[in-house]
């Protein structure tokens, strides 16, 4: 199966929630199918999930600190931040950018992208 990314809705709250869920789709197809694939085969099926569960609890941390959940690294001058925004280019020209900071969160949409809900708008469609 061959997937390209779906046409982004019209809508602008529409875009903005399908632009997240565009992110959690790529961090669980690629970050997370890449660590689960690292699983070594022959393990028993307890310490599979004990290896899935710390991969998940891994990419939720990460995606609390996307949502700026823990704090920044500071002293009395400096401060250093991770940002982490979402950009979609058409024809190699950015027309939406969303900071991760500003968004619903990403942690609340960790849930449902764990169980293979990217909401509403398709993300990918199959292109066979």
């Amino acid at each position: 199966m061959n997937k390209e990314l779906a046409t982004p809705p019209s809508g602008e709250r529409d875009r903005e929630l399908w632009l997240q869920h565009g992110a959690g789709y790529i961090i669980f197809e690629n970050i997370r199918k890449y660590a689960i694939g690292k699983i070594p085969s022959d393990i028993d099926q307890t310490l599979r999930a004990a290896h899935i569960a710390a991969i998940d609890n891994t990419l939720y941390g990460m995606m609390m600190q996307m949502d700026g959940v823990f704090g920044d690294l500071e002293n009395e001058s400096y401060r250093l931040v991770l940002q982490t925004n979402i950009v979609l280019y058409k024809e190699d020209k950015v027309v939406e950018e969303l900071d991760t900071l500003h968004g619903d969160g990403m942690c609340m949409g960790f849930h449902g992208w764990i169980e293979n809900d990217f909401g509403t708008d398709e993300i990918v469609t199959d292109n066979d």
